[in-house]
């Protein structure tokens, strides 16, 4: 009965999938965020892809390139991982393996370590200021926010209670809480400018899960889940130009693990809803 269950579950799942469909964005105004591992990636692509990417929302993260340098381990908890290799790497790879630093410049980043993290600690977030501003000065400190006073443990802060979400001193799924603070907010405002008051209410686009596979083959193999989430505001699907934002999850948190929490309880489809923003959310397994 439990493997039947699980089948339908699965052929259910294959058929709510769409291919996604094109949308008037400006690939120019692409911006990407990331919470605890996601947080680590959205570093990696944000400095890798710089020409691409025009800022990045690290929360509870650590510097480029760390683990390939040192143990994972060393990048986490309360470590002090140097960033001298990894500034060194950047500026010799500049140019060739990754685009040209001097993208940079011209970056926003908004960073958030909660006080009572003790996954990825200060100590860590520290490292990567040090990595994006004071040691390498590839962003200037005007463009970069820290903001490491808010009493929150391992968790995504957001200023509303959740459906299913873990207290903010509490590092536990979904790792997503109210802590008073509204950090998608935060992070999209850094980097975009003043946008209109957020819909608190119902939102008028729409929540569409795709096929991944259509971009990144054997999904699963590569890490990812076969299907991923966007959410489209109704501007953008009449065929307004829009934005695009990347959200990456944290470990734990992929859509087999806590369902759609990610997706809807992180705040970002609020802003999105007003001010012309589709949120792309790629899930790995």
């Amino acid at each position: 009965m439990t493997s039947i269950l699980w089948a339908l579950l699965f052929i259910s799942s294959c058929q709510a999938a769409e291919k996604l469909a094109a949308y008037n964005a400006d690939p120019a105004e692409t911006t990407i965020s990331g919470l605890s591992s996601g947080a680590f990636f959205a570093t990696q692509l944000h400095v890798a892809f710089s020409a691409s990417i025009k800022g990045a929302g690290i929360v509870a993260g650590g510097p480029y390139d760390c683990a390939a340098q040192m143990s994972y381990a060393s990048c986490m908890y309360s470590g002090t991982p140097s960033v001298a290799k990894s500034i060194s790497n950047t500026k010799a790879w500049s140019g060739n393996k990754i685009d040209d630093i001097k993208n940079l410049a011209k970056h926003k980043v908004y960073m958030i370590s909660g006080t009572s993290d003790t996954t990825v600690s200060a100590s860590v977030m520290n490292q990567l200021y040090k990595y994006y501003v004071t040691e390498s000065q590839f962003i200037p400190s005007e463009n970069v926010v820290y903001k490491k006073d808010l009493k929150s443990a391992h968790t995504f802060p957001t200023d509303f209670d959740g459906t299913g979400n873990n207290p903010c001193t509490s590092a536990s799924s979904p790792y997503i809480s109210n802590c008073g603070f509204d950090g998608a907010g935060a992070i999209l405002e850094h980097m975009y400018g003043s946008l209109k008051p957020r819909n608190n209410g119902a939102l008028t686009g729409k929540f569409i899960e795709f096929d991944q596979q259509e971009f990144i083959a054997n999904a699963r193999s590569a890490g990812m889940s076969t299907t991923a989430w966007v959410y489209v505001p109704k501007s953008c699907a009449d065929g307004d130009v829009c934005r695009l934002h990347i959200a990456y999850h944290g470990c734990l948190q992929g859509y087999e693990k806590i369902g759609d929490k990610y997706v809807k309880n992180t705040g970002y489809n609020r802003w999105a809803d007003t001010n012309n923003l589709i949120i792309l959310y790629p899930p790995a397994v």
